[in-house]
């Protein structure tokens, strides 16, 4: 019988090198920084369709369940080693777990007490939360002008949604906000966890594509276990808005948003990548600009003009 493969080798420094992070965007780059800010920026809507008869725990394992089944796919077409050591599953435990369960569990929990508005400022700050653990993790280098970028993107977010931020739920209080708040921040650290377990992946020479397989079936499988023990029953909305922002999620949202993500990590750096995170409330308010009539006001544009500045300083580079 095959043994399960080894972990792989080091990949070249040259490849995912705490150096490499620092080189100028390729066209490649701003693809899948583009893809990634539109995939997770449409999930906003899509989320929304998810709330209501199926409890959250539940929508996850049908969400991720789908995404594993075509993310294993995708690695069969594409050949991709599949057999790893036993060491190497512990890694895509981790991935499953901060990755693709914790960090959308807490938030769904956190919406509960929380307006949407507060909840993308709050997950926001996985752009300092990614500048700083990769510091503490990898031992990546603190660009200051990809610090200063992420500070001036989230203030201008905040900005943006100033008027869901200064309000509090009618019924939940500040005591509810300060769960929300909580469960919010615990989530935004979980993704940032999560980064660190890919980066730490690639650069021990890991394929993207069969740890985000795993991690998303090892995800699945812990938000089954919590469905569980919390009692949740294992149904399905069968309404064509409830599945329509299922296939939506799962593929756009997941398969391919966390593909460009993480692909994107291992090539410019988790400090850069994670600006995506203030970019895509953007993306969500334009489209609720459309679909729900949102109304923009001067405090909001003022706050997208800082954000499009933080962009300029995070993903571009001082000449020498």
């Amino acid at each position: 019988m095959r043994q399960p493969a080894p972990d792989p080798p080091e990949l070249a420094a040259s490849q995912l090198s705490p150096a490499a992070a620092g080189r100028v965007f390729t066209l490649a780059d701003y693809g899948l920084y583009l893809l990634t800010v539109f995939a997770w920026g449409t999930s906003w809507l899509a989320l929304k369709w998810q709330i209501g008869v199926v409890a959250p725990p539940v929508s996850l394992v049908w969400r991720f369940s789908i995404a594993a089944i075509i993310m294993f796919g995708w690695c069969l077409i594409a050949r991709q080693p599949m057999r790893f050591a036993l060491r190497t599953h512990v890694r895509f435990a981790a991935l499953g777990l901060f990755l693709f369960c914790a960090n959308f569990m807490l938030m769904y929990f956190s919406a509960f007490y929380l307006l949407s508005g507060m909840l993308a400022v709050i997950f926001s700050f996985a752009a300092i939360v990614n500048i700083l653990l990769a510091n503490l993790v990898l031992g990546d280098p603190v660009r200051p002008r990809v610090a200063i970028g992420a500070v001036i993107g989230i203030a201008g977010l905040s900005a943006l949604f100033w008027p869901e931020i200064s309000a509090v739920g009618p019924s939940e209080g500040a005591n509810g906000a300060l769960i929300g708040l909580g469960l919010g921040i615990i989530a935004t650290f979980s993704f940032g966890i999560g980064n660190m377990v890919s980066a730490g992946n690639q650069r021990s020479g890991i394929p993207v594509l069969p740890a985000s397989a795993y991690g998303m079936a090892y995800g699945t499988t812990f938000s089954a276990v919590f469905a569980v023990v919390s009692g949740s029953a294992f149904i399905i909305e069968p309404t064509a808005r409830y599945l329509g922002g299922l296939l939506w999620l799962s593929i756009l949202s997941t398969v391919v948003a966390f593909w460009a993500y993480l692909t994107l990590l291992g090539r410019i750096g988790a400090d850069r990548v994670g600006y995506a995170t203030v970019l895509f409330p953007i993306v969500a308010l334009a489209i609720s600009t459309v679909v729900e009539g949102y109304t923009w006001t001067l405090a909001a544009a003022g706050g997208v003009v800082l954000v499009g500045i933080g962009n300029l300083l995070v993903l571009t580079r001082r000449r020498r």
